[in-house]
This record gives structure tokens, sequence and C-alpha cells, in this order.
């Protein structure tokens, strides 16, 4: 009796242990096939989906008229399927043959074990589409875009070019390449257990998505028309280089930015100069690929001395009409530095030296500044500090720690030597200087567009305002209008139009080398600025003074430019009474 209510109660037991499984099992089915049944669904998608991806459009790059200035171009992607392959051999030799690649290396990579193999990326259209006439079992053409440059070295150092990936490398193709880069589509593919695709089975497609446009301050007609003189001035004086910068000082919107030799755009890993040295192409490409503008420093010259007398007057420790010597020269502790000038200017004011481009005349003003006061307008004025560009890789200046100066340094600075800047930090500072004391940021960028052209993002900039007094702005406009009407700056005149600037002759360095950077600074007009432009001509042969060969390539720039940017401005400059101002 005992033995059956024992085998009673232990069926009883197993039969609920039974129970309590089925119940839990119950449980973990309903668990699986309604709360994970997303996440099992993706798992099994996973193994019977095969995935290639679709490269999205990047978007356009126009100039400030709406001129595409980079495109895209439809290429092929040619990719293989290992599982799907039915004829090895023929699969190598026709696509060696069409690709004209080692028939090794497609023969790796066609018997390479792997879902999916790419062959080739970036073949023209044309060929992907005699590939796909061939019906090969397990070769993939997709589509596929490049990016297209429709004028080759146009702006070069400016845009940038993309890698194969078609992601930025320099230029403004890398600044706003999280603008430009859109994003990627798909293709999914059913496949059974071994990998090889289920006959008409549909095809799953997800479009991918073109990335923003960039709407960029640059005119492409400045740009060529720059470009022709820079190329035309360097074959000319043999230089090593040409850059020109122009600018709209009121706001920083950069009309131009030309440094040549440029390099093709649609070639960008060809050198343009021929080299032997192969060992150091990459250092070669770098260097071909840096735009001086804002990658170099240099020292400024004569140009800065719009610096120094913008500090002098806002100082208050010189007059226009305070009265210097200029003998040739001036001994400062135990340096002679001598002034252009050989026999010297005589007595002349600060005004006429400021005409001149005397080095003593701004040696005195630079000793009556002192090196606090010039630290503290060079702060003002944005030297110690980046412009804030928008293009990769700007460089900063490099000066003397305030303690360091002494005597001689302080009148080296004084007159633009012993240290250094790029050209755009200048720029930006003159442009403060004549535009009422406002430190604008240079910039391309101006806006972005969906592929239905709605905008986007409209960029903005900082601007510092209080550099300098107005007044300081309006006497500094009068002075270098008397520098290009009466002084050194003669033959950047522009008949019709009013223009102010200051040419420079830089020493490079080591002293006595017998190399020049030739430059010039020049703006109009002079009561209201709208346009600003610094040229650099690097290592001329040949005469080298900035107001022999610099000035004129501007004026002849500004008789281009001018009218055509602005055609009712047109003015005969009134005449001004020579060596002084109002």
């Amino acid at each position: 009796m005992k033995i059956r209510v024992y085998q009673r109660k232990k069926m009883l037991v197993t039969l609920l242990i039974i129970i309590f499984l089925f119940i839990i099992l119950l449980f973990r089915m309903w668990y699986i096939m309604v709360n994970r049944s997303e996440y099992y669904k993706e798992r099994a998608d996973d193994l019977h989906e095969r995935e290639r991806v679709i490269k999205a459009e990047r978007g356009i790059i126009y100039d400030r008229n709406g001129v595409a200035l980079a495109t895209n171009k439809s290429v092929c992607t040619i990719s293989v399927i290992h599982n799907q392959i039915k004829e090895p051999e023929k699969v190598i030799q026709t696509l060696s043959k069409v690709l004209d690649m080692d028939a090794e290396t497609v023969r790796k990579r066609v018997e390479k074990v792997s879902s999916i193999e790419r062959i080739c990326s970036n073949v023209p259209k044309e060929t992907g589409d005699l590939i796909r006439s061939y019906k090969l079992d397990g070769v993939m053409v997709d589509e596929d875009y490049a990016r297209y440059y429709p004028y080759d070295s146009l702006g070069a150092k400016i845009l940038g070019f993309t890698g194969g990936d078609n992601q930025g490398i320099i230029g403004l193709e890398v600044k706003y390449d999280d603008y430009l880069q859109g994003k990627e589509g798909k293709i999914l593919t059913t496949t059974d257990v071994r990998g090889i695709e289920v006959k008409n089975s549909a095809e799953t497609r997800i479009d991918p998505v073109m990335g923003e446009s960039l709407h960029i301050s640059l005119d492409y007609n400045i740009q060529a028309y720059v470009t022709q003189i820079a190329e035309k001035v360097m074959l000319q004086k043999q230089a090593k280089s040409v850059s020109v910068i122009l600018m709209n000082p009121q706001n920083g919107e950069l009309y131009a930015m030309v440094n040549v030799p440029e390099f093709d755009l649609n070639e960008p890993f060809t050198l343009n100069t021929e080299s032997d040295d192969a060992v150091n192409t990459q250092d070669l490409l770098n260097q071909m690929w840096r735009n001086g503008c804002i990658n170099d420093t240099y020292e400024p010259g004569s140009t800065f001395k719009i610096i120094t007398a913008t500090a002098a007057l806002e100082k208050k420790v010189v007059g226009l009409n305070d009265t210097f010597s200029c003998p040739g020269f001036r001994v400062v502790a135990d340096r002679r530095i001598r002034c252009h000038k050989a026999g010297g200017h005589g007595s002349e004011t600060f005004t006429q030296g400021f005409m001149n481009s005397c080095n003593p005349v701004f040696m005195d003003v630079g000793a009556r500044v002192g090196i606090e006061g010039m630290y503290e307008y060079f702060r003002k004025l944005g030297l110690f500090e980046k412009t804030g560009v928008d293009l990769p890789g700007e460089a900063g200046s490099i000066m003397h720690k305030i303690e360091n100066v002494g005597a001689v340094e302080l009148a080296t600075i004084s007159f633009g030597q012993s240290f250094q800047i790029t050209p755009l930090q200048l720029l930006r500072a003159v442009s403060a200087v004549i535009n009422g004391g406002n430190l604008v940021t240079p910039h391309f960028g101006v806006y972005t567009t969906d592929v239905r052209g709605n905008k986007q993002r409209v960029f903005e900039y900082p601007v510092k305002s209080g550099a300098i007094l107005p007044e300081t702005s309006e006497t500094m406009k009068k002075l270098l209008g008397l520098v290009v009407s009466e002084g050194t700056g003669k033959n950047g005149q522009v008949t019709g139009y009013q223009v102010g600037g200051k040419t420079a002759t830089s020493q490079k360095l080591p002293r006595g080398s017998g190399k020049y950077i030739a430059s010039f600074i020049g703006f109009s007009p002079v009561e209201n600025p709208q346009i600003i432009g610094i040229i650099l001509i690097d290592e001329p042969v040949g005469t080298y003074y900035g107001g022999t060969i610099a000035a004129p390539v501007m004026s002849e720039i500004f008789e281009m430019v001018l009218p055509y940017l602005f055609p009712e401005e047109k003015e005969i400059p009134e005449d001004t009474e020579k060596g002084k101002l109002s």
C-alpha cells in the first residue's frame, strides 16, 4: 500500500515538473516569437542576404554665380562572388583584359573565398557596361560615382580633391566633407546556405541620398583671369611661384585665391614638375598641394608699414606733418640699417616718408610706439592668431617673445622684417585698417543646398569690431591712396578708379642670398573699399622691386575685376594736393 502511494506521489511530482517545464518552454517560445521576432528576423536576413553598397553622389561645389566647380561622373565598381563563379578561368581572362590588370592579381581576388571581393573601382561606365554584356556568373557590376573637376587645375589648392572612397583629402573637399558626403544606399540579395543567390528572388534596394551642395564666394571668372595673369608673370619673371588673394574687406568673402603652379585635380597624384626622386614622391606631392597663401609664412617687408603707421596714429605718437630726416641709413645700437634709397630722402614729413616707403622714418616711428605698443596692435589686428579661414592646414605667425625684442629687433619689425606671417594674415589685418576697424574672418563657404536646391545651412563667421578707431581708418585710407597716386605704388593705378595700396620688396633668408619676394597690397575704392588684393612674386629673376613688378600686375587684375564686380561705380578721382591730407 505504501509503495503505491509513493509511486503516485512520484508520478505527480514528475507530471508537475513536466508541466512546469512545458510552461517555461511555452513562455520562451512566446518571448522569442513576439518580443524578439525583429532581432531574429534580422539575424536570419543577415544569413540569407548579401549586401552590396551603393555609393552616394557627393554634393556639388558651386561658385558665387552657380558655376559648378566640382561635380560627379558615373563609374562602376567590379566585384566577384566566389560561390557563384562557374567559369573562373574565363572570368580571370576577361576581367584582366578588359580592366587592363595583371592576370595574377585578378586570379588572387577571384579565387579568394569570401562573400564578395572587389576587383576594381572607379571603372568608366562604358567599361562596366561591356563587362555586364558578357553575363559572367559571379561578376557584379555596381553603379558608383567618382569626383570630377570640369576645369582641371582651376583653384586646385582651394577646392582640394577626394580619395578612392570619395572622401575629402585637402581643401574645401575635406573642410566641408561632412556636408558634401551623402548617405550610402544598399542592394540586398537573397542567398541560400551556400551563399548562392536564389533564382527569381527580388532584390531589395535602398537608394542612396546625395550629399548637400556647397555654394562658395569664389568667382570662377575672376579666379580664371587672375590665374592667367599669375602664370604669365611667373613665366616672364622666371619666378618660383606667384600667389594672389582677392577678398571683400567688409565681410571676408574670398573672390579668388591663386597659387601657381597649380596641379590637375583630376590627376592629383601626378607631379606638375619632372622629378627622378621616387623615394621622396610623397614629399613632392605634399609640396605641390600646399596653399602658399595660408600654409606658408614670409617676412612681409614694407607692406607691413601699414600696421606700424596705424599703431603710431592710434597711440598719437606721430602727426602727419611731423618732420624726419633720412640720410640713407639709421644706426641702431651697433647696427647700420639702410634705406632702399642709398642717398637718402633728406628731410621729409611722416606723410612723405610713408609715400616714399622710407625705412629710417619707420624705425623712428617704431621706436616712438615701443614694442609693447606695437604688440598691442599686432594683437588687435589678429597677427598673433590664425585667421580662421575655412581651409585646412593654416599656419600661424612666427614672432619674437616680447622680452627678447631689443632696439635692433624693434627697428626691423617696424618695416616688416625679423618675423613671419601668412599673406592672408596680413590681408586680414589691412582689411581691418581700411574698413573702420572690423576684424573679419576670411572664408569661402556661404551656404549649402539639398538635391532640390533648398538652402540647408547658412554659414556665419565672427567679426571683431573696434580694432582701431574709425578716424584712424579714414586717415590710413587717404595715406594709402597717396602711395598709389603719387608714391612708390604709382604702377598700381587704374584709370577711372581710386586705388590705395602699398608696395614691398622682402629679402628672403638667409640675408645676402639674392632672393626676394616682390609684393603689393591694393584696394578700391579708397573712400569705401569693396575689394582688397595681395600679390606675391617669389624669387623673380632680374628686377625684383614690388613697385616695379608687383604693383603693375595688381593694376592689370583690377582693370578687369573692378568693372566686372562694380560696373556702376567707375569714377574719375579728384586731384589731390601732392603730399598732403585734408
